[in-house]
């Protein structure tokens, strides 16, 4: 099961279609606040997290997970060049960046090796 985080409908309804597609079961939260206050927080084999989110920032959800002891492996995207991004998410533990426009190419992937490596 693969979660997705992002308050953009549209981006979550086509991250959704592309797992879908491939194999993946899906489960989407329209913000960090949802997922944090879901029974299901714990459940997933894979988080996808949006960067830029109005609550709560994707770094401060993966902190604030790490905190809970949830080891789920984690896949950040984002679409806002920002330099400093890959060691803002090392410091928060995630070591996996994805940057738009590309992420279609390159997200499978991702999401396969971070489960292979957890």
């Amino acid at each position: 099961m693969i979660y997705i985080i992002d308050d953009d409908f549209d981006v979550l309804k086509s991250l959704t279609f592309l797992l879908e597609t491939e194999g993946f079961e899906v489960k989407t939260f329209r913000s960090a606040t949802a997922l944090l206050g879901s029974e299901f927080r714990n459940g997933a084999d894979c988080l996808v997290i949006d960067y830029k989110m109005p609550d709560i920032d994707g770094i401060e959800l993966a902190r604030r997970l790490r905190e809970l002891d949830i080891v789920t492996p984690i896949v950040l995207f984002t679409g806002y060049p920002d330099h400093n991004i890959s060691a803002k998410a090392a410091s928060a533990g995630l070591s996996r960046v994805l940057f738009k426009p590309h992420l279609d190419e390159s997200l499978v992937g991702e999401i396969r090796q971070a489960m292979q490596d957890a």
